[in-house]
C-alpha cells in the first residue's frame, strides 16, 4: 500500500476555489507584496499521520521554486490549500482508476486541516477550498512550475 502522504504544488500568480458558485477560498499574491503563492493540491493515504501532515507542509514552505530560488516562507508567498483525493489514482487496470489507496474521509480531512494548520503557524497566509466538495479551480500558473511532493 502507499504510504505517503502527497502535495502536487504549483507555482501561481492567483488561484481560487469556488463551490456552488461561491468563492470560498482565494490567494492574489500581488495583495501581499509577493510575486507569486502556491496552490497545493493536497492527497492523504490510509497510514498517513498528523506528524506526516506537519513534516510535508513545512517542506513545502520552505521548497525554494518561488523567483530567486526562494520560498513561499521567504517571500510571505499566500498558499492555496485544495483536498484532492484523485492524486491516488490507480490506473494500472482497465480505463476507470481506483481511489482504494486514497484515505476516507474521516481520516483524510483532520490531515489536510493539520496541513493548512501546520502551514499557518509557521506564518503562512493560507485560503483552502471546502473538503469533500465539488470544487472549480481556477489558476494562473507560472513557468509553468508544478511539482509532486511526497512525505
Amino acid at each position: 500500500m502507499i504510504a505517503d502522504m502527497r502535495v502536487l504544488v504549483q507555482r501561481v500568480t492567483s488561484a481560487q476555489v469556488t463551490v456552488d458558485d461561491e468563492i470560498v477560498g482565494r490567494i492574489d499574491p500581488a495583495a501581499t507584496g509577493a510575486p507569486h503563492g502556491l496552490l497545493a493540491l493536497v492527497g492523504a493515504t490510509h497510514d498517513d499521520t498528523a506528524g506526516t501532515a506537519k513534516t510535508l507542509a513545512d517542506k513545502l514552505f520552505r521548497l525554494r521554486i518561488l523567483d530567486g530560488e526562494r520560498s513561499a516562507a521567504d517571500l510571505n508567498a499566500p498558499i492555496l490549500v485544495v483536498s484532492q483525493f484523485t492524486l491516488y489514482a490507480d490506473t494500472a487496470k482497465g480505463r476507470r482508476p481506483s481511489w482504494s489507496a486514497a484515505a476516507p474521509g474521516p481520516i483524510a480531512e483532520p490531515l489536510v486541516d493539520a496541513f493548512a494548520d501546520t502551514l499557518r503557524a509557521l506564518g503562512a497566509t493560507v485560503a483552502s477550498g471546502r473538503f469533500g466538495a465539488h470544487m472549480q479551480i481556477e489558476l494562473v500558473n507560472d513557468g509553468p512550475v508544478t511539482i509532486l511532493l511526497e512525505a
